[in-house]
């Protein structure tokens, strides 16, 4: 291994020679930046380990090197027209909110569902876009029926993208909508080249067989500690592959040294260490490093934009009908600033179209949103999709507010058909994975329920696999609350401090009810 711009461990020096060789095979050299026509065959392999030992830096590196080698990046920014003998590759998350973990990070990654289908351009504004993208020439304003485009608005949209790298966003520097710009979306029909996965322990079978049809060589980051998809009984794509496949990273990397947080979750792999000495573990760190947050109540300000997470499904429902209560929220409206999670799109067959485009701009399964107000026809929303690259729309929406002791959830307003949603102020730790958040509130009493109840997952007791989950998914900060106390909120729910993103895309009236 002869990668030297970082000092990799010993299990992260073996995995990226595995991956450095399934590459070669595949006529990409990373070590000498050769580049050769597509290999012929399949090959999938896996990086797993827990969180802190190195997984989103290898990927990281191995990106870097090769953007390096030449291989051009597919995002869900924009994909220029197919070259002969181009190799490829894409970055992938299960969720927008992932996604945007491992943007933050430098890393320019996209939704699985944003690459299984691709745009339909509009041919005018896909010549700005291949010239900003180096694939094309200036274009020629004249020639362009785009109304307003001038050769200053052009410049300021290059100057936009070579410091942003955002199509939709220097298109908007240039006065232009985005959403003229993407006419629709289709299936994708011919396939790329190298595909890496991160949060692979999310994957189920479907989304893994779609992955394998696209990408020859598919590289799959995963946590084998987290909770497996539903139905799938405890199992992870990634745990079915030859044991020469997987690649596991054993150790803490030393930039996880002295987080309380990744010590805690480690802790939990000890067989012998049961629920109550966790939990002593848990005060014990509270009280020597502000990191860890003993809680005695929840605290009704964090909810807005960090879900309390939870087990029980009870649960969650009354800390939601808590948190509106505490806002003063009206039975029969949302308040600006309200958190949402997608529960799907429901619309017909003969809208299948507008599906796809309301799922490619983010409203997937599990998707956290947040509520800005009424749009301009009845039953529609404005929305802002948490960790999209371009996160405001408005679209045709179903909100359902669940209610304690009722079993039908109340439902302040909704259009016939269009975007589903649950509210966002608490979710469950199986809805959580893929996500992180500066700070995080776990329900400990929730955690001490699934000790209570005895269950494992793949051999694993249940509560120790939701307590990884949970406590890993806190960035900065983790609260755990040992009480079922909520706390006043100290300021009214806002939306002043959500970006407004590169182009503020509408999709008003993208659903004809009826």
């Amino acid at each position: 291994m002869t990668h030297s711009a970082i000092q990799f461990s010993d299990d992260q020096a073996e995995a990226w020679d595995a991956v450095a060789a399934a590459l070669e095979e595949a006529g990409v050299d990373i070590l000498e930046g050769h580049l050769q026509p597509e290999g012929g065959g399949s090959r999938v392999l896996s990086v797993i380990g827990k969180a802190g030992s190195g997984k989103t830096l290898l990927l990281a590196e191995l990106y870097k090197a090769l953007e390096a080698a030449g291989l051009d990046l597919v995002s869900g920014d924009f994909e220029g027209k197919r070259k002969r003998e181009r190799r490829t590759l894409a970055i992938l998350a299960p969720t927008n909110k992932a996604a945007s973990v491992l943007r933050n990070r430098g890393v320019p990654a996209t939704t699985i569902h944003r690459i299984l289908y691709t745009p339909v351009y509009d041919p005018e504004y896909e010549q700005i876009a291949e010239w900003l993208t180096g694939q094309g020439s200036r274009p020629d304003i004249t020639q362009l029926q785009i109304t307003g485009l001038t050769e200053e608005a052009l410049d300021r949209a290059k100057a936009f993208y070579d410091l942003q790298k955002s199509i939709p966003g220097a298109l908007a520097s240039a006065g232009l909508r985005g959403s003229d710009f993407i006419r629709g979306w289709k299936r994708r029909e011919d396939p790329l080249d190298i595909g890496f996965v991160d949060e692979a322990s999310m994957l189920d079978e479907r989304q893994f067989d779609d992955l394998k049809e696209i990408f020859p060589t598919l590289v799959l980051f995963g946590d084998p500690a987290q909770l497996a998809p539903v139905n799938q009984s405890g199992e992870m794509v990634f745990e079915r592959l030859p044991d020469k496949s997987k690649h596991v990273l054993h150790r803490i990397h030393r930039q996880a040294e002295d987080n309380p947080i990744l010590d805690l979750a480690h802790m939990l792999g000890d067989e012998s260490v049961g629920f109550e000495a966790f939990e002593r573990a848990v005060q014990e760190a509270a009280a020597r490093d502000d990191r860890v947050v003993w809680a005695e109540r929840v605290e009704c300000d964090l909810m807005a934009r960090s879900p309390v997470l939870v087990w029980r499904n009870a649960t969650r429902i009354r800390l939601i009908h808590a948190f509106r209560t505490a806002h003063s929220a009206p039975s029969d409206m949302m308040l600006p600033g309200e958190p949402l999670i997608c529960d799907g799109i429901e619309l017909p067959a003969k809208h299948r179209k507008k599906r796809i485009d309301l799922e490619a701009r983010g409203l997937i399964k599990g998707a956290q949103v947040v509520y800005l107000g009424p749009g301009k026809k009845p039953g529609f929303s404005r929305l802002h999709v948490m960790g999209a690259e371009d996160p405001r729309l408005s679209a045709a929406s179903i909100v359902k507010i669940e209610m304690p002791e009722l079993e039908e959830p109340f439902i302040p307003f909704a259009a016939r058909m269009g975007a589903t949603f649950l509210h966002g102020a608490a979710v469950t730790i199986h809805k959580a994975q893929g996500s992180q958040w500066p700070d995080v509130q776990v329900f400990a009493p929730d955690i001490y329920a699934a000790y209570r109840a005895g269950r494992t997952e793949a051999g694993i007791p249940l509560w120790k696999r939701l307590a990884y989950v949970a406590i890993t998914r806190a960035q900065h900060r983790l609260h755990w609350v040992i009480r079922a106390r909520l706390g006043k909120p100290a300021a009214p729910l806002s939306i002043d401090d959500l970006p407004k993103g590169g182009g503020a895309l509408k999709l008003e009236a993208e659903v004809r009810e009826g």
